[in-house]
């Protein structure tokens, strides 16, 4: 008796990784054992670089606060230091977004823990 193979769902199951690929560059679009790994990569880099995205704003904002900190007389680690003690819950995201679109505010904070 001849073997029974259910090539609906296995040509299905290709054409959804292939539809995947599509724009990549040379064999990586329609050769399927290459569309397959370099599709499965991409998933294991879309999963590090949501890691990694999370310390590359901390880095940013960090940078940010230290040059209008630096602009107001105060570096980056004084400053810090100073809201802790002052217990002023301002996270680094928001005090990043006032130092580039609102420096008055900036400014008000940095005086206020001076």
């Amino acid at each position: 008796m001849p073997r029974s193979v259910n090539h609906v769902a296995s040509r299905n199951r290709r054409k959804k990784i292939l539809k995947l690929t599509r724009g990549y560059y040379g064999a990586r679009k329609n050769v399927w054992t290459v569309a397959k790994n370099t599709w499965e990569k991409g998933l294991t880099y879309a999963y590090r670089d949501r890691k990694d995205k999370k310390g590359n704003f901390r880095a940013l904002w960090i940078q940010r606060i230290n040059a209008a900190a630096r602009a107001n007389g105060m570096s980056y680690s004084r400053l810090m230091g100073a809201l802790h003690k002052n217990n002023i819950e301002i996270n680094r995201k928001v005090l990043a977004d006032l130092a580039m679109n609102n420096p008055e505010a900036f400014k008000a904070i940095v005086d206020k823990v001076k």
